[in-house]
C-alpha cells in the first residue's frame, strides 16, 4: 500500500531566537530549505500530522505564525507552480525528504 504525498510550502515567522532555531531545526528533518524560513515537504498525511503536532508543540501560538500550504502531488506540478526572480532554486523532484 503506498501513501500518497503532497507537497506542501511552509513558511513560518518566529518572534523568539530559540523557537526559531528549534523550528528551523525541526523543519530541516521535514523538508528542503528554499530560504531560511521557507521549506518544500513531500509528505504524506501522517508525516503532515507529525509536521504539525511537532510544530505546535514548539512554537507560541499568541506570537508566531506558521503558514502550510498544499502545493498538491509532487509529481504532477513538479516546479510548475514556481516562478523566481534573480536566482532560481532547484527544486526537489520526488520522493520523501524526511530526514
Amino acid at each position: 500500500m503506498s501513501r500518497e504525498r503532497r507537497r506542501y510550502l511552509v513558511a513560518y515567522d518566529i518572534r523568539d531566537p530559540k523557537r526559531l532555531r528549534n523550528v528551523h531545526k525541526k523543519m530541516i528533518e521535514f523538508g528542503w530549505p528554499m530560504q531560511y524560513s521557507v521549506f518544500i515537504s513531500d509528505l504524506d498525511a501522517i508525516e503532515f500530522l507529525d509536521l504539525r503536532r511537532d510544530l505546535g508543540e514548539i512554537i507560541h501560538h499568541g506570537e508566531d505564525s506558521v503558514a502550510m500550504i498544499d502545493l498538491g502531488d509532487p509529481q504532477d506540478r513538479g516546479s510548475e507552480c514556481f516562478e523566481f526572480m534573480g536566482i532560481s532554486l532547484p527544486l526537489p523532484t520526488s520522493g520523501p525528504v524526511i530526514i
